[in-house]
């Protein structure tokens, strides 16, 4: 069964320009059935534009974003039965929240930019650095996305990809790079910020990943 999945996002502290890569995260994991930014509506925090995105106003009061995001996100895992959750967010207070969640059983995949704090980092799941160059196109196609594609095309189970699993320990022992060097904290958190060249089941332990042919033109 796959996963229900919401988006949650802090947009009084992460920019509308991450829509993209938040978004795509959140497809990865499962259905998108909650998509929400919430920030005072009145601060021309550009959430509003994105399509599919419901921008939450939660007033101008201080931290009243991040309490009505985190009323919301309690409700939707204790009484909606939502199982995946992503947090956009660089605040440091929502590491309470990441805890709490992945203590009831949910997943957490946190998204933020480089200075998110340690503590919310690991309370997550996985976490995913929006600061990331975006993924390559074209003929910028990094050297370390054209070794996995070499991985993937060589151990592609006809035509499926290859289980997320396995690819670790082909890259490690082919091209000795393990995980813990990646930006972000695994390999489906590093496919998930780049949809640009990969493709991926919901997750689960036989979840594979397949790369993007038009992605690595040119």
């Amino acid at each position: 069964m796959v996963a229900r999945v919401a988006i949650l996002i802090d947009g009084d502290n992460i920019s509308a320009v991450h829509a993209a890569r938040i978004a795509a995260l959140g497809k990865s994991a499962g259905r998108v059935d909650a998509y929400r930014a919430y920030a005072d509506a009145t601060n021309g925090s550009g959430w509003n534009a994105v399509p599919g995105v419901r921008l939450v106003h939660a007033g101008t009061g201080k931290n009243a974003a991040d309490l009505l995001l985190s009323i919301d996100a309690m409700e939707l895992g204790l009484v909606e039965a939502f199982e995946t959750f992503v947090l956009a967010t660089s605040d440091g207070d929502f590491t309470h929240l990441a805890i709490r969640l992945r203590e009831r059983g949910h997943c957490v995949i946190g998204a933020g930019e480089q200075k998110a704090p340690k503590s919310f980092r690991a309370a997550c799941t996985e976490f995913s650095d929006l600061s990331a160059p975006a993924p390559a196109a074209e003929n910028n196609v990094s050297e370390l996305d054209r070794r996995v594609r070499t991985v993937i095309a060589e151990h592609s189970e006809g035509g499926a990809g290859m289980r997320i699993a396995s690819l670790g320990a082909f890259m490690s022992t082919r091209f000795d790079t393990r995980s813990d060097s990646l930006r972000e904290s695994n390999w489906r958190a590093y496919f998930a910020a780049r949809p640009v060249l990969y493709d991926l089941d919901p997750r689960g332990p036989d979840a594979h990943v397949r790369f993007k042919p038009a992605g690595f033109q040119g």
